[in-house]
């Protein structure tokens, strides 16, 4: 499926293709795009569960998949730190987090782009800055945007490793904006999962719920 922004050619800034009457506020400009990855640019979902599947199963944690959707967006290391504290298990959150990372990097010459998300990107490049706020790590999160060839289309690449506070706080969102030096209120962000746009709307950005425009039902 394609979906297209409407953009001003002058200034390479992006608005809403709505109407305006007598009566609505001025639209706001948008002067920068930010994106999430997993599930936004990147068809990884089903590849993160299979990992989350083996190690889960290697450590005797019970992680049923509706809740691993539910936490799209959080780190790793924080869902296995809520899993061994729910069911009384002791381990060592980072290296299990390790773990799940290396048996995701078994599966990356399978991942596919998600191309109407990615058309976007492309379409903006050169015309409005561009960044990348992920909850995964900068490592794993680069080596997926690299294996598409789209990695030379964001100014930033932001994941958790640069904020304390995650999604569905609007620390990454916040700190993407400042490194593409535009204020939120500017931004138009993308995501796949319920906390990513929480996050969003925190930030006091424009949220695009991306799943409503693809096929994906995910």
């Amino acid at each position: 499926m394609r979906f297209e922004l409407a953009s001003d050619p002058r200034s390479g800034s992006t608005r809403n293709p709505q109407p305006q009457t007598r009566n609505s506020k001025p639209e706001t400009v948008i002067k920068a795009l930010i994106f999430d990855c997993d599930g936004t640019l990147a068809d990884t979902m089903p590849l993160h569960w299979r990992a989350w599947q083996i190690v889960t199963e290697r450590h005797g944690l019970h992680f049923p998949e509706d809740r691993f959707y539910s936490l799209a967006g959080v780190p790793s290391r924080d869902i296995l730190k809520q899993l061994a504290l729910e069911q009384g298990k002791s381990f060592d959150p980072l290296a299990v987090a390790f773990e799940k990372e290396e048996a995701f990097l078994n599966h990356l010459g399978d991942i596919e782009p998600i191309h109407a998300v990615v058309e976007i990107a492309r379409a903006h490049h050169g015309k409005l800055p561009m960044a990348v706020a992920s909850g995964g790590v900068q490592k794993i999160i680069c080596l997926i945007l690299e294996n598409l060839n789209i990695r030379p289309l964001f100014d930033a690449v932001v994941t958790s490793e640069f904020v304390k506070r995650q999604k569905p706080a609007p620390d990454i969102f916040l700190e993407a904006a400042r490194r593409l030096n535009v204020e939120p209120r500017f931004c138009r962000a993308y995501e796949d999962a319920d906390l990513g746009l929480e996050a969003i709307r925190a930030a006091g950005m424009e949220a695009v719920d991306v799943r409503v425009r693809l096929d994906n039902p995910r």
